[in-house]
């Protein structure tokens, strides 16, 4: 029967909240033990307290940066790998590059694509369970032969060789008393077997040492004939007048077969990434006919979509009810290209359905979740805003879902109100778990509400400074309502300063 492997103990870095906290649910229900922390100094502390197996670590943190984190425990140089997965929106090379040098295992993109990080979580999985069994392996085999692993040789200034170990024989095929007296050119290919003589003799008289040296990859060749990738080291012992040259191979068959299977790995997701952008044109054509509907026509209604590649995972929507109010939704959903539209396009038909027929706001949200909790596979979800303007009542309605706080603006661009994240996204919980309540607020003539994703707040401009809340409170201070979203888009646009945004950008403003 196969042994199950024990669950990781991860550590999660990250200074948002919404990030942590997903993390915390999805890790969690897969049976792993999870500890959170929100920035590098408390990352570094947890650390030590706990001894993870694996570290999920944002880039961006406030004290201490991911990448500082990383070198610091590099540093310390552990007896045993413990994998680091840095976590980011900046996704250019020379960012690739930092993380890796500051001592990352991996890298992957925000927004967070969930099936990814599951994958690349359990090949950690499975490299730390054998990481186990090699250590495990090593201390049994220690007691047994003392600690000796490789094939040790030793010859003299004629290439003969004067003695090897036990190690020798599970190697190379040669008991040691075989070999003794031999040249030691039995034990390579050609055309080392025939250069090695000569080799040798100008090493010996001053020449320069072609034979010598350590981490040397070389072919070896057993007794049976059959030749195998080795790493070689060599060294020289002087005693007085006599030279002894000890030779220490060790077979890296395996490291080379898992060095091919990587390589044939690269291609195969090459060509998962060509079949998926092709997926995505079909997927983008039939998100525009479900997403671009007569509601978001409304003279009360403006938005603005823009994708970081070809297709976008945000999506918006509105419509009005039959009693004349207006409904409306922001949503972001993980990953992109297909993965987003089958996300997407269930949400948007069970919102245009539900709305029509003038349902309260919390049998909507709760709809939405329970529709995507049973139709998204594990690892996929969608956060979202969700809102209700009354205008009989002069009411408004806010269910926010892990996205940016929402703000209701008054007619001079001043935040009067703002409406944070009280829920997790649509797809996690369960019906019983799942919270519907929502929050009411008056929604006074001339006020406006906006909702956005977290690609607005989180573009970064050259510098790598992120737009931010102040940034955008600033842009919309003294705008009347009707030139705010040109407003938002000129100053994306000179924050940006020519550079391509790295996430998506989806911004809904609904007039009270």
């Amino acid at each position: 029967m196969t042994r199950k492997s024990p669950p990781l103990r991860i550590l999660v870095a990250d200074d948002s909240p919404s990030i942590r906290q997903i993390l915390l649910a999805l890790l969690g229900r897969q049976g792993h033990q999870v500890i959170a922390a929100e920035d590098g100094q408390q990352a570094l502390d947890l650390f030590h307290r706990h001894q993870p197996d694996l570290l999920l670590l944002d880039i961006m943190m406030p004290v201490l940066d991911g990448m500082e984190v990383a070198r610091r425990i590099r540093a310390e140089k552990l007896d045993r790998w413990v994998p680091i997965i840095f976590l980011s929106a900046l996704d250019r090379r020379e960012n690739l590059v930092a993380g890796l040098e500051a001592g990352g295992d991996d890298f992957l993109a925000k927004p967070l694509d969930f099936a990814l990080l599951d994958a690349r979580i359990r090949s950690m999985h499975k490299a730390l369970d054998l990481q186990r069994q090699a250590r495990e392996s090593y201390r049994q085999l220690k007691a047994i032969s003392d600690n000796v692993l490789d094939a040790i040789v030793t010859i003299d200034v004629h290439g003969r060789i004067l003695s090897c170990n036990q190690a020798t024989e599970r190697i190379l095929g040669w008991r040691p008393e075989e070999l003794r007296g031999q040249n030691v050119n039995v034990l390579m290919p050609e055309p080392y077997h025939s250069r090695h003589n000569d080799y040798m003799r100008a090493y010996v008289e001053g020449g320069p040492p072609n034979v010598f040296g350590y981490g040397r990859e070389r072919p070896a060749l057993r007794k049976d004939g059959t030749v195998f990738p080795a790493e070689l080291a060599v060294t020289e012992i002087r005693d007085g007048s006599q030279r002894i040259f000890i030779g220490l191979l060790r077979d890296v068959t395996e490291r080379k077969n898992a060095e091919m299977k990587l390589m044939e790995n690269a291609a195969a997701l090459q060509q998962y990434y060509d079949h998926a952008e092709e997926e995505n044109q079909l997927a983008a054509r039939l998100l525009d006919k479900q997403m671009l509907r007569p509601g978001l026509q409304d003279s009360h209604v403006r938005y603005w979509l823009s994708a970081a590649k070809n297709f976008s995972g945000d999506v918006v929507a509105a419509t009005r009810t039959p009693d004349g109010s207006l409904v409306a939704l922001l949503a972001d959903a993980t990953g992109h290209g297909l993965t987003a539209a089958i996300s997407t396009l269930p949400l948007l038909t069970v919102f245009y359905g539900m709305a029509n027929r003038g349902l309260p706001l919390e049998s909507m949200v709760g709809e939405m979740n329970r529709h995507l909790k049973a139709s998204l596979p594990t690892g996929h979800f969608v956060a979202a805003n969700v809102v209700l303007l009354d205008p009989a009542t002069g009411t408004g309605q806010a269910w926010c879902g892990g996205m940016p706080e929402s703000l209701l603006l008054d007619g001079d661009g001043e935040v009067v109100r703002t409406f944070a994240s009280r829920h997790l996204p649509f797809g996690i919980l369960g019906t019983d778990e799942f919270e519907a309540s929502i929050d009411t607020f008056p929604c006074t003539p001339g006020h406006q509400l906006m909702l956005y994703s977290d690609g607005f707040k989180e573009a970064e401009g050259k510098n790598g400074a992120q737009l931010g809340h102040a940034g955008l409170r600033e842009i919309l201070r003294g705008v009347p309502p009707e030139q705010r979203l040109t407003a938002l888009q000129q100053a994306l646009a000179e924050h940006l300063a020519g550079s391509p945004a790295q996430d998506d950008i989806s911004v809904l403003l609904l007039d009270c």
